[in-house]
């Protein structure tokens, strides 16, 4: 057996350090350039992480390189592996059964009336994975050699990578019963079938010559998932029995980041496995285990979440305890892929040098496994200076002004902050807004377009004068709202052009922050988002969104929603603090959107949005940590909006998760109306919403805007006609998904004139209660 490296990362950032992947990916959907192009420019990227990382230290030849690429997502790319294809996509396979880049892309995004797979949050990140649909009818066979022909395009280089594939219990765990299961069905009865095929896929990545195999099974460490953590531990126990007894495989090393494994650690102590990861920044160091049998334990020290430098001299503390638990070897390594973190903190020419000190992305956290590797093997005093420098570093940044504001944390709150007059109070003042049943809205942003973009990017450089900046944002402005009354919308938005991002425009606003120029992290696809940096207290200048919100008001007499985002969304969509409580800085935040609503009250806006879409995603995975955090998170909504007068329609928006956990939370936020993403589900979410008695406003969305098809008025009448069913009639917004930023306008205008006319021929059919 090969030795596992002394260090090594989980994965790496796959987008490119200028997103070429992005841009290569939809230059392919796009037909500006056809699949060989696209493989070759994918094949350059690799082999520029590659060699990067090298260069930075981990070994060419000793499987420390992960081989963790992925042109959409890993949980697609391990369903496509093992054949997981929906009946609806069966008929894109080759002649062979394999199935191909443009099939995966149509699995991943949809086509026609071929609608794709859904979306929601991976574990508790912001990265959004695609669900695989499994059933009994599921035929599971080796349909992609892909991550095979990866490691030999390395080893043709001159190097022995470790690929990485999210592992059997995983796949299955993070699975959706298919359209034609029977109730109840669970996609974890599947394992055997699915193990069989690991099985083929582990002998042939052996015969590429791999030494390791990488299987990520964060399910492992969850207790949010449908299924228990005992279920979780015995499936594993099942498939490593089967995998691990195996004789043509490579060494297996199992990896489970975001939380402490628990129970299920003894399971993998035990399983005829050579190596495993736990996450020693999410979890701590076990007191004992039982015999590992020679196993490698690698310790996930370095934080792959966050982006400070962090102690280090901490977690080399954490890997020689480790080195008491009678494992044969320890290892260092990220808690995470490195899939959360900007590629390089040098590429930052803006960034304050100090706050530069203190952070470590994609790069520098290779560097910190570098010498942590380095101490494992030949004692602490070898890497003194390095870690001597990091704890100067951290105490420094404790210190820095502005880091803690007196005036800021000189603010009082009283309870009497956290809440409104009742709901039915606020219903009643609300009539004047005189809105007919069914309201139609859409969620806040129209599509970004390129003279957008281009005149974002002039404005930036000096090139544009703000003077004709402006005047460029409200001829758009004024373009989207007369959209909108043409289309026959009943509240309007201002479409939010002069916004590059929803949290990073707040944050350029708001004091205790920063912003980065090529900080940019995978969310989905070939979406990608540059988190800004919360690095100390928080408070607003000036006002932000009033001045946009009531030129568009001034525009129209149908009420235009302001728009904000939530404290929550804020946190989970930026590299936060790390030195005190998430729900101190939370109400930080809160406080300065409660600033900005009374201001936008005052121009006369008589609808505000408090978008948490992230609501669910910071959810932690261990069920005894959820309740504060629930507490925490709803406190901080209701500070933001608890100073709103009754009169003030307040909004939220929440998207692509499980809502069925946080329903009883989603209530507690009190907003007069919440929207939430169901078109993907087809409107599951519609009957939990119904069970749990939920009384307020709720706009389930009916048409899902993360794929460029077009959805028919016949398909959004169907859905509407379910909510309706569900639902009383006079709780009930139409409205999309989500934000429209990212699609173009003929699909977003065809999209929206289907959504009014399955909305009229619903209204005309609808009984309106007396």
């Amino acid at each position: 057996m090969t030795a596992f490296p002394a260090g090594t990362i989980l994965g790496y950032p796959r987008i490119g350090r200028r997103r070429e992947l992005k841009k290569v990916v939809e230059a392919f959907w796009a037909g500006r350039i056809d699949e060989s192009a696209l493989e070759a420019s994918a094949a350059e990227l690799r082999a520029a992480n590659r060699a990067r990382l090298a260069e930075l230290g981990l070994g060419r030849e000793d499987s420390s390189i992960p081989e963790s690429f992925s042109y959409y997502d890993q949980v697609l790319d391990a369903a496509v592996t093992v054949g997981a294809v929906p009946a609806r996509f069966e008929d894109l396979r080759s002649s062979d059964g394999t199935i191909g880049l443009p099939a995966y892309f149509t699995i991943a995004r949809g086509e026609g009336d071929r609608a794709p797979l859904e979306m929601t949050k991976w574990f508790d990140s912001n990265y959004h994975y695609l669900v695989p649909e499994i059933g009994p009818e599921t035929v599971f066979s080796l349909s992609s050699d892909r991550l095979v022909r990866e490691v030999v395009e390395a080893a043709d280089a001159g190097y022995r990578t470790r690929p990485v594939i999210v592992g059997p219990v995983t796949l299955l765990a993070l699975a959706k019963a298919s359209d034609a299961a029977p109730v109840g069905f669970d996609p974890l009865s599947r394992l055997d079938d699915v193990v069989a095929v690991y099985v083929e896929l582990l002998a042939k990545l052996k015969a590429a010559g791999a030494a390791w195999v990488q299987l990520d099974e964060p399910a492992l460490v969850s207790e949010s998932l449908p299924a228990s953590t005992t279920e979780l531990a015995d499936a594993a126990q099942r498939a490593l029995a089967v995998l691990g007894g195996r004789a043509e495989r490579p060494s297996i090393f199992v990896s489970a980041p975001y939380a402490a494994l628990g129970e299920v650690l003894e399971v993998l102590a035990t399983a005829p496995i050579e190596a495993i990861g736990v996450d020693l920044v999410r979890g701590s160091v076990p007191a004992k285990l039982p015999e590992l049998g020679g196993k490698t334990l690698v310790g996930g020290v370095v934080d792959g979440h966050n982006i400070w430098r962090g102690d280090l001299d901490g977690a080399f503390a954490k890997l020689e305890a480790l080195r008491d638990l009678g494992a044969a070897s320890v290892s260092a390594s990220t808690s995470t892929s490195l899939l959360h973190v900007p590629h390089d903190v040098q590429d930052e020419t803006k960034l304050d040098p100090r706050l530069v000190s203190w952070l470590a992305f994609a790069d520098q956290k290779v560097g910190q496994i570098v010498t942590l590797a380095d101490g494992l093997g030949a004692g602490r005093d070898a890497i003194a200076e390095e870690l001597d420098a990091a704890t100067a570093a951290l105490a420094d940044r404790h210190g820095a002004p502005g880091v803690r504001d007196g005036a800021v944390r000189r603010r009082e709150l009283a309870e009497a902050d956290f809440s409104r007059v009742t709901y039915e109070e606020r219903e009643a003042a609300q009539e004047s807004l005189a809105l007919p049943s069914l309201p139609l809205t859409t969620i806040g942003s129209f599509p970004q377009t390129g003279d957008i973009r281009r005149a974002r990017a002039q404005f930036t450089r000096g090139e544009l004068p703000q003077d004709d900046y402006e005047a460029f944002l409200k001829a758009e402005i004024d373009r989207v709202v007369a959209l909108q009354e043409d289309l026959g919308l009943d509240v309007l938005v201002h479409g939010e052009p002069e916004r590059n991002d929803m949290v990073q425009y707040f944050a350029e606003n708001l004091d205790g922050f920063a912003v980065t120029e090529n900080g940019w992290v995978q969310s989905y696809g070939s979406r990608a988002t540059r988190p800004s940096i919360l690095w100390g207290d928080v408070s607003r200048p000036a006002p932000i969104t009033v001045s946009w919100a009531s030129y568009a008001q001034s525009l129209s007499v149908k009420p235009v929603k302001g728009m904000l985002t939530g404290p929550v969304t804020i946190l989970a969509w930026s590299f936060v603090r790390d030195d005190q409580p998430l729900g101190e800085t939370a109400n930080q935040v809160a406080l300065a959107l409660r600033d900005e609503i009374a201001d936008l009250e005052a121009a006369g806006i008589a609808i505000i949005q408090v978008d948490e879409p992230a609501l669910r995603e910071l959810l932690p995975l261990k069920k005894a940590d959820q309740p504060a955090y629930l507490d925490w998170s709803v406190r901080s909504f209701r500070l933001a909006t608890g100073g709103a007068e009754a009169a003030t329609q307040v909004h939220t928006h929440l998207c692509y998760s499980e809502f069925g956990v946080v329903i009883d939370a989603i209530r507690a936020l009190d907003a007069d109306v919440t929207s939430i993403e169901a078109a993907r589900s087809r409107m599951e979410v519609v009957a939990e919403v119904a069970a749990a008695g939920f009384d307020h406003g709720i706009g389930p969305g009916v048409y899902d805007i993360h794929s460029p098809r077009v959805p028919s008025v016949e398909e959004i009448e169907s859905l509407l006609r379910r909510a309706v069913d569900e639902l009383p009639l006079h709780q009930l917004w139409v409205n999309p998904d989500c934000g429209l930023k990212t699609r173009g306008y003929d699909e977003t205008v065809a999209s929206l004139r289907n959504i009014v006319e399955a909305t009229r021929r619903v209204r005309e059919d609808a009984v309106v209660p007396a």
